[in-house]
């Protein structure tokens, strides 16, 4: 009779995961560049992020990722501009859980737990960096350890004492710190936004004369003459009106902070520009990819609209919106 030899159900080559609390990153690197833990204050590059992330777990970790999981809320799970941008990200698997009235994160510390423990079962991988501050998380830590899994906790430098959980640094295999160097190239100040507690009176919306009148007058357009041969494309107007018409939808369906997201433009991120294109074919009822111009005409009617919504008085252009 031949004995087979055991399996183990680890991988042969060490293999890592890298499991972001965005909840907890956000608020940690905003207290310490800021003073202030709200993600309505500031802006965030999470693409670059992402990146810096992986690139600092490369230079110190044995072995090949797997991927980074991206744990954030989103108001009944609808996500936001910037999800929408980092869900198509390679080797980055988005994971949202709800955020409630009270903007409190909702299922995320569940998710976490969750595939720790599912990656540690099945031998996934060999370590695991994790980068949250809750004690929640501690029965997930044990349990991978248990499955031999080496827990790798990294945290955000406080400005004074802690803002991660003793009994976690505890539990963890090893404990490593991200200063504010690191997290700073990826974090903005958004001026725009009113804090109360600093800025009671947000200051006056300048108006189109105001931002533009000192800048030269563009030259004419060159008038153009009319091509027998081309392709007749859609109206101006009609194209505009759809335009606007999946502002308006964007706006009942995604929510106005994440549509106030998009201030000031008029640029909109490749993924959400791709994302109105589309929505805006499906209204016309044919492509406009043959049609620069309407392409423009489409992103200026979408404008228009954000711009009446949040009564932001310049328009594309320097032109007030319609």
């Amino acid at each position: 009779m031949t004995v087979r030899e055991p399996v183990s159900h680890l991988s042969p080559l060490p293999r890592y995961a890298i499991l972001v609390d965005v909840g907890y990153l956000y608020a940690a690197a905003g207290d310490l560049l800021f003073g202030v833990s709200s993600r309505r204050s500031y802006r965030v590059d999470a693409e670059g992020l992402i990146k810096a992330l992986e690139g600092r777990a490369a230079a110190c970790m044995r072995g090949e990722l797997l991927r980074i999981y991206w744990f954030d809320a989103a108001r009944d799970r609808v996500p936001t501009i910037d999800q929408r941008v980092v869900a198509p990200l390679p080797f980055v698997k988005l994971r949202l859980g709800n955020l409630n009235k009270h903007n409190q994160q909702k299922g995320v510390d569940a998710q976490i737990r969750e595939d720790l423990e599912t990656l540690a079962r099945h031998g996934a991988v060999t370590d695991a960096i994790l980068l949250a501050g809750d004690e929640d998380m501690l029965p997930a830590v044990e349990a991978a350890q248990t499955y031999g899994v080496r827990i790798h906790l990294w945290g955000v430098e406080p400005p004074y004492g802690t803002n991660q959980a003793e009994r976690l640094i505890w539990e963890a295999d090893t404990v490593d710190v991200v200063n504010a160097d690191f997290v700073k190239p990826y974090f903005a100040l958004d001026t725009s936004r009113e804090t109360p507690s600093e800025t009671p009176v947000p200051p006056p919306i300048p108006s189109p004369t105001a931002v533009f009148g000192t800048r030269p007058k563009p030259a004419p357009p060159p008038v153009r003459q009319p091509n027998p041969v081309a392709k007749l494309g859609p109206s101006r107007d009609r194209v505009e009106e759809i335009g606007e018409h999946v502002a308006h939808k964007w706006i009942l369906t995604r929510g106005r902070d994440n549509i106030r997201d998009l201030l000031p433009g008029p640029i909109l991120p490749t993924v959400i520009d791709k994302e109105l294109l589309i929505e805006g074919e499906k209204e016309l009822g044919h492509s406009l990819r043959p049609y620069k111009e309407a392409r423009d005409w489409l992103r200026e009617g979408f404008w228009a609209r954000v711009y009446r919504e949040f009564d932001f008085n310049v328009g594309i252009s320097g032109k007030a919106p319609r």
